[in-house]
């Protein structure tokens, strides 16, 4: 079993999704995200040790996610899915959601985080082990993110009373942090699609564009692919103890 992070509390909030209304990776909108599963937790007790110092008075604890969180968490995605993105839930872009043991507990590489308030949760944030495909995404996209070493980051999802308290920042440092533990990555990943409100700013903020669709001819699928810096974690071992 992997163990799990020790809490991560948060001091704020941000914008709805990091995903976009389909996961145009050919696997579903906003996939990848951490639970309680199989294998070692590779994956960030200096981070929960960190982020719960700075955080706790807020009231809001980032962790790894257990078996027990699995219903909370797949409320916040099929709330997002449903109320932001407006796409519903499609079997073949949301079989993570209902599935999210399979799809980020068990894999040693694969997390999904989230964050509780008052015994609710309230946000999610996730890596998978696969880069986008081909299609319906542009080839040379696929072909400079090929899974295996690239973490993708999905299901970045916030409900909308707790926004803009810089919990989605926190998520994207901490599934960050957990990538380059996990070993074997080069490259962080995510799409985004400019019609979410908030979506592209907070983005560009944190990400440089790899290739915008809206200036492919015809408009391709309108969204945005990303890549993030990989984070240092330099130091942040000996915070763990």
């Amino acid at each position: 079993m992997r163990h799990e992070a020790g809490a991560v509390p948060v001091t704020s909030a941000t914008t709805a999704t990091a995903e976009t209304t389909a996961d145009r990776t050919g696997t579903g909108p906003g996939t990848g995200s951490v639970a309680a599963g199989t294998g070692p937790d590779t994956g960030g007790a200096a981070a929960v040790l960190r982020a719960d110092e700075q955080g706790r008075e807020s009231g809001y604890v980032l962790r790894t996610a257990t078996a027990d969180d699995l219903g909370g968490a797949r409320a916040v995605m099929l709330d997002t899915v449903y109320n932001d993105l407006k796409s519903g839930y499609v079997p073949r872009w949301h079989a993570d959601i209902i599935d999210p043991e399979a799809a980020y507990l068990r894999p040693e590489r694969c997390t999904l985080l989230v964050v509780e308030h008052r015994g609710e949760i309230v946000a999610t944030g996730a890596v998978r082990d696969r880069g986008p495909q081909t299609p319906p995404n542009p080839r040379w996209v696929a072909d400079r993110f090929p899974s295996g070493t690239t973490a993708q980051l999905c299901r970045i999802y916030v409900r909308p009373d707790h926004r803009r308290h810089g919990l989605a920042r926190r998520m994207v440092r901490a599934l960050g942090e957990f990538a380059v533990r996990a070993g074997g990555y080069e490259a962080l990943y995510l799409h985004t699609d400019p019609a979410v409100p908030g979506a592209e700013p907070f983005w560009r903020s944190l990400a440089r564009e790899v290739c915008d669709e809206r200036t492919l001819p015809g408009g391709g699928q309108g969204i945005i692919h990303f890549e993030l810096p990989m984070p240092d974690i330099g130091g942040l071992d000996t915070l763990a103890g």
